[in-house]
């Protein structure tokens, strides 16, 4: 077993080099959670934890995929890249999303305490910190010796500095109508039926970092269907981003250069940084204000470009910014923005025409003081577009900002006391209208939790760079309990819940007149033997809309539900291969209509050997009577991209991808995919239609760190 190797080797060097009795007593005072935590860990458990947040994220109503994928690459680095328990900072624990702000508030006094530590295990006997936690956070810290103050200088930064150099292709082996070779007279009728470029993706990203003192990198990219080195699209890749960062010099905590993201409070005004997932862990809920992190992702939205930084004095820290930059937009015939465009797609000569096409001034300021277990913030944010921002008038939209500027601000606070946190924050728009969010969270000493959450974003309430805990993707026209907590009743078993209840006092988009919302959500987690796993989880949500009733012309408000089940068992066979077989239903029952029923089986073979070649197959038989019942595949992805497809219809998908360290700083890592559906003879539609029932890409990414 890996762990209890590692155990075993670790005191055997502490008798080997006669280390102090001091030191012998820590140690020893560390191995017996140690042990017990070997017997019941595995290290693929570990990766499969981070993962499994990432995959709820994006099953989240709301959160779109830029942020996901932001989320995704910042998790990635970080685990490539693990905090040092001997050396880690508050400010670096509060940019990390998995911990909860008392579990971070009680890993830092446990580290004063008790640095240095010996080994990442010794986290089990932080207060807090349950077996699901260390599980979920391990692969993110390591243990070092303390580190010697040296001289920053060209050289020390020439040879101590870390590079990272990241490649990768993505192709779709299947011809899709966007490429097809129409005549010059078709095109000239219809320009945006093909698309300019060629059908592959491509990404370059580098990236260096010097201790925690500096960070800098760039990204470049280009999507299957944009321009690469074609005439008159001579700057080769579609998109470009660049950053620099800056850490602790005297009071300057913090400098920011070029593409970076933030985050106030709990989100009222701003936060492009991490999404909030109602469904993993209740604990989890409560945000904090970010200092400037990089954006390193291939996403073309959810960030600034400019410049950002963090000073701190005593008690006090503050936080200002200022970002310009170019987004894409739709436009009006009279040259107002309609709606922004965050695909990131340049592929047609339409989508190529809203490229930059409008720009976006954003600046503000963060002031914050933290005392103990008390901490304020005040907040402002002031944005500006060089053209009149103008929604098409609709009913539900009649409330929405229409202006070229906007000005928020809002009031954050936290105060944590022991195995409480109390946490909101109350904004404000330039209309006057008010929006607020309030919580209470409870932590027992072991590992149950309770979480009462209100919030309410009044319709008049408009913050287009805020995201908050809320059901829809716009923080208006809501007002919300939430309800969650966790619980181990028995050894070994889980329960995690939530229940979220939502008026929506105004008109939405497909509903005419006030309306509501149940979510409910339930798992259960048996850890039968330290290689098995058997999940159990069950979503409920129930909302209304109008719906078309045969022979009628007037559209009813009624209510519709998504039932979702999931059956997982999860399964270790030695120290190399892990199975994980997973059966996911879905029914959705609009009244007064029969329900349509959707489900898959699938199965995922991992092998993970101590050798340089790494593994997994994944299959899946999916059978799904419309898009209302769609279900996700949770297969494998590349290191460097987060990609879950949902499937719908009836068919089969085969997912094969593998990792080969050509040399422990090379690594080359390939994927291929097939899907098979057995009820209709093309896929998708306009350019990106395919004329046949089965698709196959192809994936490749090599990685160079030196």
């Amino acid at each position: 077993m890996k762990d209890s190797g590692k155990i075993f080797n670790f005191a055997t060097e502490i008798n080997a080099n006669r280390i102090s009795v001091t030191i012998m007593k820590k140690q020893l005072t560390a191995f017996l959670p140690i042990l017990l935590f070997g017997l019941f860990n595995g290290l693929s458990a570990q990766e499969a934890a981070w993962h499994t947040y990432v995959e709820q994220l994006a099953e989240e109503e709301g959160i779109d995929e830029a942020t996901v994928e932001n989320i995704y690459t910042e998790l990635l680095y970080l685990e490539s890249n693990p905090m040092d328990l001997n050396g880690v900072t508050r400010e670096q624990l509060e940019q990390f999303p998995l911990l909860s702000p008392t579990q971070i508030t009680s890993l830092v006094t446990f580290l004063e305490k008790n640095r240095p530590l010996y080994t990442v295990f010794e986290l089990r006997n932080v207060p807090y910190f349950d077996f699901q936690t260390v599980e979920r956070v391990l692969p993110f810290f390591t243990v070092g010796e303390p580190k010697k103050e040296r001289a920053v200088s060209a050289r020390e930064l020439a040879k101590n500095g870390l590079h990272e150099l990241q490649l990768r292709l993505d192709k779709t082996l299947t011809p899709r109508a966007g490429y097809t070779a129409y005549p010059d007279s078709v095109l000239e009728r219809y320009p945006n039926r093909k698309y300019v470029g060629e059908d592959f993706y491509t990404s370059l990203r580098y990236s260096y970092r010097y201790r925690d003192k500096l960070q800098a990198g760039f990204t470049a990219e280009k999507d299957a269907g944009e321009p690469f080195l074609r005439d008159g699209y001579s700057k080769g890749y579609d998109h470009y981003g660049v950053h620099l960062l800056l850490h602790d010099i005297g009071p300057l905590k913090t400098l920011a250069l070029g593409d970076y993201r933030l985050s106030f409070g709990q989100g009222l005004i701003l936060n492009n940084d991490y999404g909030v997932s109602k469904s993993w862990g209740t604990d989890q809920i409560a945000r904090r204000t970010q200092q400037p992190k990089r954006h390193f992702s291939t996403a073309e939205s959810g960030y600034f470009r400019g410049v950002a930084a963090l000073l701190t004095v005593g008690h006090l820290s503050l936080t200002p910014f200022y970002s310009n930059r170019k987004i894409d937009a739709n436009l009006s015939e009279e040259g107002e923005i309609t709606s922004f465009k965050t695909d990131g797609l340049h592929r047609t000569p339409l989508e190529i025409e809203k490229k930059g096409n409008s720009r976006e001034q954003v600046t503000g300021v963060n002031l914050n003081y933290r005392r103990g277990g008390l901490q304020v913030g005040i907040s402002g944010l002031y944005h500006s577009y060089n053209r009149m921002y103008h929604p098409v008038l609709r009913e539900y939209n009649r409330y929405y900002l229409r202006d070229s500027t906007h000005l928020n601000g809002s009031v954050d606070y936290s105060y944590q006391l022991p195995g409480f946190l109390f946490a909101g924050e109350t904004a404000i728009a330039r209309n006057g209208a008010v929006a607020t969010l309030n919580m209470v969270q409870y932590r027992s000493a072991g590992s149950n939790t309770l979480t009462l959450l209100h919030r309410y974003y009044p319709i008049s309430y408009n913050a287009l760079h805020g995201q908050a805990f809320s059901e829809g993707s716009d923080l208006r026209n809501e007002r919300g309990l939430y309800l969650g907590g966790s619980i181990s009743p028995l050894r070994g078993v889980t329960l995690n819940s939530y229940i979220d209840l939502v008026r929506h006092p105004w008109l939405r988009y497909g509903a005419n007149a006030p309306s509501s919302t149940i979510d409910c959500y339930l798992l259960t987690s048996w850890r039968i033997s330290r290689h098995t796993t058997l999940d159990l989880r069950y979503k409920y949500k129930r909302k209304e809309k109008n719906i078309t009733l045969p022979g009628e012309e007037e559209k009813p408000l009624l209510p519709y539900a998504t039932h979702k089940v999931r059956l997982r068992w999860m399964q270790s066979l030695q120290d190399d291969w892990d199975l994980r077989t997973t059966a996911d239903m879905a029914i959705y029952k609009e009244q007064p209509f029969p329900a349509e029923k959707g489900f898959m089986l699938s199965q995922n073979i991992s092998y993970r050997g101590k050798g340089p070649l790494t593994g997994d197959a994944f299959i899946a038989f999916f059978n799904a009577e419309s898009y209302d019942v769609r279900l996700y595949s949770y297969e494998r992805n590349l290191l460097s991209s987060f990609y879950m497809p949902s499937f719908y219809g009836k068919g089969l998908r085969i997912a094969l991808s593998g990792k080969y360290a050509l040399s422990p700083a090379v690594t080359l890592s390939l994927k291929a995919a097939h899907t098979c559906y057995w009820d209709r003879d093309t896929i998708g539609s306009g350019t990106e239609q395919i004329n046949g029932n089965s698709r196959t890409d192809l994936w490749c990414y090599l990685r160079w760190k030196f």
